[in-house]
Formats: C-alpha cells, sequence, structure tokens
C-alpha cells in the first residue's frame, strides 16, 4: 500500500497547496464568494459537476447498484436531470441577477420580506448538508489508514476547511477542477472498465443475477419520484448550485457550462450503477451495499490505480463538502448575522465603478474586511461541522431532514418568484412557514425517511403561497421594476450588488439598493 499511500498523501498536498494560491486571487467579496463571477465553460462546468457529484454520488451510488442493478442509477440520475433543468430554464436569470445568496434574490422578488426566515432554513440545509459530507470521511480514511473514525473527521474535515477558509470559491473551484478529473480518470477511466472484465462481462453479469438488476425501474417507481422531488427540485434551489451558478462569466456560459456538467452527471449515474452490479457479481455477501465501492477497489485494482481511484473517491467527498461549507458560511454571515445586526450594506461610487469582467461587483474598491468577515464565517461554520460530524450518527436521516426542508419549504416561493408576478412576499412568508411545518409535522408522525412528508409539504407550501398571494395586496411596482430590470441584465441594474435587507419594508431600485 506504500504507493497507494504516496498518491494520497500527494493529492491531499495539492489540495491545500491550491488553497494558499487560491488564496492570493481573493482579493475581494466578488472574488472570495463568486469567484469575481469570471469562471469560463471549462472551469464552469468541471466545478458545477464536481459539487453535485459527492460521496453520496460515488460511494452510495455503487452501493445501489449493488443491492437494485442498473435502475441503482436513478438517484444520481435525477442529481442530473435537476442541473440539466437548472441550466436550461433558469440558470441565465440566475447569473444575471448578481447576487450572492437564495435569500438575497428573494429580497429583490419580493421588496425584502421573506430574506430571514428562507435564510435561517438554506442554512439549516447546506450545514446539515456539510455534515453529512465530512462524515464520509470517517469511511474513506478507514479504508485508506486504518484511521479511528473521530481522528479521520477531524483530518479530512481541516484540510478541506483550511483551503476553504483560505482561498474562498477561488480555492475551492481550482481544487474542485483537480477533483473533477480525478474522478473522471479514478471512476469512468478505470474502474469502470476493470469492474466489468472483473465480473466477466455484462453477459456473464446478466447470468449471474435476477432479471430485476436490468429492469429499469427495479427500484420502484414511488422511490423513483421521490428521488426527482427532493434531489432534481433540490438541484434547482440549492444555495451550494447556486453560488456556483454565480460564478459564471455570463448567461452562455452558465447555460452550456451547466448543461454540460448535468451530461457528465447522467454518465457517472450510470458507472456507478455498473460498478455497483458487478461487484454484486464478484462479491455477493457484503454486510452493507454501501461496502461495495471500497471493496471492489481494494480487491480489484492493481497498486498505483487503488491509491487513484480511493483519491477520486476522496474528490468526490472533499468538493460536495467544500461547496456547502461556503454555501453555509455565506449565509450565516450575509443573509442572518448581517439581518440580526441590522446592518444595512450600502455601495460607495468607488465600489460601483466598472471593474474587469465583473463590472461593479466587488472591485478593487471593496473593504478588505468583506473578505476577512466571509473567511471568520468560513472557519467557524467550518468547526461547527466537524463538532457536528463527530457526535452524529445518522447520515442518511440527517440528510433527508436537510433536503425535505429545503424543498418543502423552499421551492414554491423560489420557482414562483420567478414565473408568477402575482406571488407576494406574504404568500412567500407563508408558503415558507406552511410547507416547512408540514415536512417537520409528517418527519415526526410518519418518520423521517417516509415519503409523504415531502409529498403533501410541497402540495401545502403551493396552496399557502396561492391562496395568500391573492389575498394580498400584489408587490409594488417599484420592486417588479426592479426586479424585471435585475432579470434582463439591463445597465445599472446588473452593475450593483445587493446588500442585505434590514426588514419588510426595504425596497430595491434598478441601480441596487
Amino acid at each position: 500500500m506504500a504507493v497507494d499511500y504516496a498518491v494520497i498523501v500527494l493529492y491531499l498536498a495539492g489540495m491545500l497547496a491550491m488553497g494558499w494560491w487560491g488564496m492570493r486571487r481573493a482579493t475581494s467579496k466578488s472574488d472570495f464568494l463568486v469567484a469575481g463571477r469570471r469562471l469560463g465553460p471549462a472551469m464552469y462546468s468541471g466545478t458545477m459537476a464536481a459539487i453535485v457529484l459527492g460521496g453520496a454520488s460515488t460511494i452510495g451510488g455503487v452501493g445501489l447498484g449493488y443491492r437494485y442493478g442498473l435502475s441503482g442509477a436513478w438517484m444520481v440520475f435525477t442529481i442530473g436531470l435537476g442541473l440539466l433543468a437548472l441550466s436550461v430554464f433558469f440558470s441565465a436569470r440566475i447569473a444575471r441577477l448578481k447576487v450572492y445568496t437564495v435569500s438575497e434574490m428573494l429580497d429583490l422578488r419580493y421588496g425584502g420580506s421573506a430574506g430571514l426566515i428562507s435564510g435561517v432554513v438554506m442554512w439549516a440545509y447546506t450545514l446539515m448538508l456539510a455534515v453529512t459530507s465530512t462524515l464520509a470521511y470517517a469511511t474513506i480514511f478507514d479504508v485508506l489508514f486504518g484511521l479511528d473514525r473521530a481522528l479521520a473527521i477531524i483530518l479530512g474535515g481541516a484540510i478541506v476547511v483550511a483551503y476553504s477558509t483560505l482561498g474562498g470559491m477561488w480555492s475551492i473551484t481550482l481544487t474542485d477542477m483537480v477533483q473533477f478529473v480525478v474522478k473522471t480518470i479514478g471512476v469512468l477511466l478505470l474502474l469502470l472498465p476493470i469492474a466489468v472484465i472483473k465480473a466477466g462481462g455484462f453477459a456473464e453479469m446478466k447470468a449471474q443475477l435476477p432479471d430485476d438488476y436490468f429492469a429499469p425501474l427495479g427500484i420502484g417507481g414511488q422511490t423513483v419520484f421521490t428521488y426527482v422531488l427532493i434531489y432534481s427540485f433540490g438541484m434547482l434551489i440549492g444555495q451550494d448550485i447556486w453560488q456556483r451558478v454565480f460564478t459564471a462569466r455570463g448567461d452562455r456560459v452558465a447555460r452550456l457550462g451547466g448543461t454540460a456538467a448535468g451530461t457528465y452527471c447522467l454518465v457517472y449515474a450510470l458507472a456507478g450503477a455498473v460498478i455497483g452490479t458487478a461487484a454484486k457479481v464478484l462479491y455477493p455477501h457484503l454486510g452493507s451495499p454501501d461496502d461495495a465501492f471500497a471493496t471492489i477497489v481494494k480487491d480489484a485494482l492493481p497498486v498505483g490505480v487503488r491509491g487513484l481511484v480511493l483519491a477520486a473517491a476522496l474528490s468526490a467527498v472533499m468538493s460536495t463538502s467544500s461547496g456547502a461549507l461556503i454555501a453555509c458560511a455565506t449565509v450565516a454571515n450575509n443573509d442572518i448575522w448581517a439581518r440580526i445586526r441590522g446592518v444595512v450594506r450600502r455601495q460607495s461610487p468607488a465600489t460601483d465603478a466598472p471593474h474587469g469582467p465583473d463590472a461593479g461587483h466587488g472591485g478593487a474598491g471593496e473593504p478588505r474586511d468583506e473578505v476577512r468577515g466571509n473567511r471568520v464565517f468560513i472557519l467557524l461554520m467550518g468547526l461547527a461541522v466537524i463538532v457536528i460530524a463527530l457526535v452524529l450518527n445518522n447520515v442518511v436521516e440527517a440528510l433527508t431532514v436537510a433536503y425535505n426542508l429545503l424543498v418543502g419549504g423552499l421551492l414554491v416561493p423560489i420557482l414562483g418568484g420567478l414565473l408568477w408576478k402575482r406571488g407576494t412576499g406574504a404568500g412567500a412568508l407563508a408558503s415558507v412557514a406552511v410547507g416547512g411545518l408540514t415536512v417537520v409535522g409528517l418527519m415526526l408522525s410518519l418518520g423521517v425517511l417516509a415519503n409523504e412528508p415531502i409529498y403533501y409539504g410541497l402540495l401545502a407550501s403551493l396552496v399557502a403561497y396561492v391562496a395568500v398571494s391573492l389575498a394580498t395586496r400584489p408587490t409594488d411596482a417599484a420592486v417588479l421594476d426592479a426586479w424585471r430590470a435585475r432579470l434582463a441584465g439591463r445597465p445599472g441594474a446588473a452593475g450593483a450588488e445587493p446588500s442585505v435587507a434590514s426588514g419588510p419594508s426595504a425596497t430595491t431600485s434598478p441601480a441596487g439598493r
């Protein structure tokens, strides 16, 4: 294992080095939180694919393939479908908003009345997403080095927190590109063909396994439908995903780059299911389906290659963990802490001046303490994530709670704001509250892993949004005009960064607040 260890250690050292290099580029808030909004198609698509394909998509995707066969691809497949829908239908408009968080979008659309409560929901989601990703280090480092669970969580978490704190989104972008390449080589180009060959090819796999393993809906139609509700719709509204959309250089990059990333996810989904199916042929009596990935890597791959594929699994976990961490810190600082303090950030003329490709968005005139403050919040949130990961046991339930709250509480007001001009701030607040409470209540009564909470939570959220919006006064015309101007990317609207609203009375103008 010496060669494999060397590969892993070099990879981890490279991640820290890129974090240090990224720190030199993160000189403004825009650089630190959204990579200066300057990513081109190659970097954008690579980093977007890296963040959505985490440990659950890699280790969990192979485990689903081991348990259900090719239909085990559906979980990751629905993630890819959600990313495609986001990229084709919404990403251009989202990128033109020039905001930092989903809650800022809601403030712009509804006049500053929905930001705080939506920020709390989004913060809880991103925090739990970061925790569940961090927990995966325990599995990987146990396979690599036989480390104790707590030590593995601290080691993996510390590396991610270090490079994320140093360079923010620039460091995360650079490391994600490396992680994307490592995942592509390790999983698609090496593990996939070797696993199929070791299992005797597809003909032998079909002969050894039940027909259900090769049925498109072997996992169950209701399960697929639930995956669509949770993961496809979750891709449309998650802060971690939107924050990557904000990094795009323009509308075309967001649309085409995201489409490429979504297509890559579909291929990755099928690859994971095929690897899991091959593992079922090779190791039919594993104690847990989630052991399939580590088992086939350890037993089927040669020295060196094994280290690279394990590095690919580590890449998958790190990319999702770092993306969730910066999203969590951004929401905590910009949507919650600043509002609690009653701070209203206003642009100075120097800051509003054009500055390179991201004219008006965090140029040289921006105070350096913006970067320092966000860096402190990444460090604080990172430490909180590690502590929670050390005491948390049930990863699946924690992730399910996070996604149910996200989709049940925020999907309707976000998509409603983008698609229905009659939606109001009161309707958005009612939608978040009713949808969230319905989800929580049904999870408590029926169980966290039940399908009904998300079904009825979404329905309740939609009914509340429409009913309250129609029963209340339409959104102020000035707010809607500013919203349309920002969506259209018209001069003056696109050139100002939105500030944090101080309360329900906050309004928006085309030039910003």
